[in-house]
């Protein structure tokens, strides 16, 4: 364009599709001031709220309604830091309703896993972490970065700790400090000797082991002497020796064997397959399954179907199909994760949300795109990403929507309601700003396919670049020219693979003490399926609009197995048939399976009391008995675009790259891409939407995503 006698460069006009995490963060990336208005970015967002799997809505007495359980973890570096500027930037208005991050993120240190005995049925095991220097956040330091040395560091002194701790002092004897050898030679030579002992007998020869072990890891830059090999070998049959004769006969201790066990296990597999120095770091063990490793590594049966493996797999809803006999998890990621969330978390172990993920992430982040003069597009389902019909099919030439709704006054639609003095997403739209009011369609529904029109734009006229930030589930649907055209796509897409979800939220009238729960409110898991991982969210109450608040709120969650056959698109009724199966699996748990939990919540006949659940509904006279359930809420998370990715052995080589350039406009964001953390969850999202905007922008440089180079 030219002005006058001075040449003016017209803004890159980019389209992001999809208003998820990873979506978000390359919009705020590519709209930050930093980059002098170059980009000017569209949002294109089916239904009336940002989110994805992370949505969140208002329901009646403003409840918040979540897709399911959402925690951030202590070692969410990115998605922190993205989140605390995103408060500050509306901080510095001066106007903001929305408080300081460290009020909207709660910061939890306790977590429960359940076992099974034979003795006491099902016994709870509660993990104390203790907080640590820092917040989640906070630039790195050298020293901090995420490495695998560091972290295998951390669970050798984890070892020698507990050691030291039970028996080393009664035992008595000496240990040689770990900072006493610094030559290799000596320190091999130290290895020797210790091996002419024969099997470790004491704690204190074990402690001195594992000692020299740390200081081996922490030296050593070529691959390891068979002597370090011989020497880790010895050391885990010697401490589980120890284990079996000192801890194992009081069952209360089984937890402690256990922890030692598996990370015994994880010690031996690192050393064996030279994971210290292999360039491809953990993503060398990829292609096999967790357990798998563990086992080949000593770990014992015991160990491997402990409550630790259990809350692994359900915490990641690590189930194919989502059957509960079909456990797959990728050793490699499996580990990098643990190893992250145990040894790399700072401030505490995971946060939880003051209010709704949608309240807390995604209305800051839109308010703040849409002062920054970001464009929102709601009601847009993408159907289809449309290559060249003629020449080379290395770019996108069009994108196709279906437009659902269109505002009565042709303005944009306004998609906050205010609850308690703060702008929030509600749970249905607003039919009052909308030509036809309330269509009775399902608006998020992948098979409700409900149209005004449709809608194509087309490369430079509308668009220079886009953004596919939809999940994997939906590209065969979306991206169907591309798939059929190019061989890696169609390969992600069969390789990738993603699970259902199911979750419901209950209302109590009495707090979970009186209900018979004995401990803090915390995040449990390894619980009876299909609902093993669960939460007190009490704090969230206060943030509803009730009349009479309730005591508490319980989340519960877990993986919702596939039918047989996957419906047809035009099954228009397979959502709510599923929905119906989670009301009455939710209905059967409580009359039953939560007893464990809560014994005081049942009867003198032994009947579930329905009257605890608080009804936000306002009916006269309101529901009693099990009807009682259909004032709660829950849900089945079963459109393609709500699905949990997982990250099953072998899958990882098949994801492709936000950086990819096959196709010069176009690149990927979400959880489910090659991101440097191959897992379902935010943190995964946040980093592919930062490696997606240095794609299009060279920034941010890859060394400051965090992470991003993790062995």
């Amino acid at each position: 364009m030219t002005q006058g006698s001075q040449s003016v460069q017209r803004p890159i006009e980019v389209a992001v599709i999809g208003g998820g995490c990873a979506g978000m963060t390359a919009a705020l990336e590519l709209s930050h001031p930093k980059h002098g208005g170059r980009f000017t970015v569209t949002v294109y967002q089916e239904g009336w709220r940002l989110g994805g799997k992370g949505a969140s809505g208002r329901g009646p007495s403003g409840r918040v309604e979540e897709h399911g359980l959402h925690v951030w973890l202590g070692f969410y570096d990115n998605a922190f830091r993205m989140m605390r500027a995103c408060y500050d930037e509306l901080a510095a208005t001066g106007s903001s309703p929305y408080g300081d991050w460290r009020e909207a993120f709660v910061p939890q240190s306790v977590m429960g896993l359940f076992a099974t005995t034979e003795q006491q049925g099902w016994q709870k095991w509660v993990g104390h972490f203790p907080p640590r220097s820092g917040l989640p956040g906070d630039p790195q330091t050298p020293g901090e970065m995420h490495s695998l040395p560091r972290y295998i560091a951390k669970a050798l002194r984890l070892l020698r700790a507990l050691l030291i701790e039970t028996d080393v002092h009664r035992h008595g004897g000496t240990h040689r400090p770990a900072d006493d050898l610094r030559d290799p030679n000596k320190l091999l030579a130290a290895a020797q000797t210790l091996l002419g002992r024969g099997v470790f007998t004491t704690a204190a020869a074990l402690a001195e082991a594992i000692g020299l072990l740390g200081t081996a890891i922490g030296m050593l830059a070529a691959p390891f002497d068979a002597a370090i090999l011989q020497l880790a070998g010895k050391v885990a049959a010697g401490l589980r020796l120890w284990l079996e004769t000192n801890v194992l006969a009081e069952d209360r201790h089984r937890h402690v064997w256990e922890i030692i066990d598996l990370v015994l296990a994880i010690l031996v597999g690192t050393v064996r397959f030279g994971l210290l120095t292999n360039p491809q770091g953990l993503d060398a063990i990829e292609e096999y399954e967790c357990r798998d490793w563990l086992r080949l590594n000593g770990a014992s049966e015991r160990s491997l179907k402990s409550p630790f493996i259990n809350g692994l797999y359900d915490l990641a809803l690590a189930y194919e199909d989502g059957d509960r006999d079909k456990p797959r998890l990728a050793a490699g990621q499996a580990l990098r994760g643990a190893l992250r969330m145990f040894f790399g978390y700072r401030g505490a172990l995971y946060w939880r949300m003051r209010s709704g993920m949608g309240d807390v992430v995604f209305a800051p982040i839109y308010e703040v795109l849409r002062r920054r003069g970001v464009r929102f597009r709601f009601f847009h389902r993408l159907t289809n990403v449309g290559l060249p019909g003629k020449g080379p099919a290395d770019h996108v030439a069009s994108l196709t929507f279906d437009v659902q709704a269109e505002t009565t006054d042709g303005r944009d639609y306004v998609p906050l309601r205010d609850v308690q003095g703060r702008p929030c997403w509600p749970s249905r739209p607003d039919w009052a700003q909308l030509t036809g009011g309330d269509t009775g369609h399902d608006l998020e529904s992948h098979w409700d396919r409900h149209c005004i029109r449709t809608e194509t734009l087309h490369v430079t006229r509308d668009f220079d670049f886009v953004v596919l930030a939809v999940s994997v589930g939906a590209i065969p649907h979306v991206g169907r020219e591309i798939v059929a055209h190019d061989p890696r796509w169609r390969r992600m897409t069969e390789n990738v693979k993603t699970v259902a979800s199911q979750a419901f939220q209950l209302w109590l009238t009495e707090d979970l003490a009186r209900l018979g729960w004995p401990s803090p409110p915390d995040i449990v898991s390894a619980f009876v399926k299909p609902f093993d991982t669960w939460c007190d969210m009490a704090h969230v109450v206060p943030e509803e609009e009730w009349a009479t608040p309730p005591a508490t709120s319980v989340y519960f969650c877990g993986v919702l197995p596939d039918p047989a056959e996957l419906p047809a698109d035009s099954d228009a009724q397979y959502p709510e048939r599923r929905r119906l199966e989670v009301r009455d699996r939710a209905a059967g748990f409580l009359a039953e399976t939560a007893r464990h939990l809560w014994p005081n919540a049942y009867d003198a006949g032994g009947k579930f009391r329905w009257d605890l659940l608080a009804d936000a509904t306002g009916q006269t006279p309101p529901p009693s008995g099990p009807e009682r359930f259909a004032t709660q809420y829950w849900r089945a998370n079963v459109n393609p675009s709500d699905r949990y990715v997982l990250n099953v052995p072998g899958s990882s080589r098949h994801r492709i790259s936000p950086l990819d350039n096959t196709y010069d406009n176009l690149t990927i964001a979400g959880d489910w891409t090659s991101c440097g953390f191959n897992e379902g969850c935010v943190e995964a999202a946040v980093m592919s939407g930062l490696l997606a905007a240095h794609a299009l922008s060279g920034l941010p440089a890859l060394k400051d995503i965090d992470g991003y180079d993790h062995p």
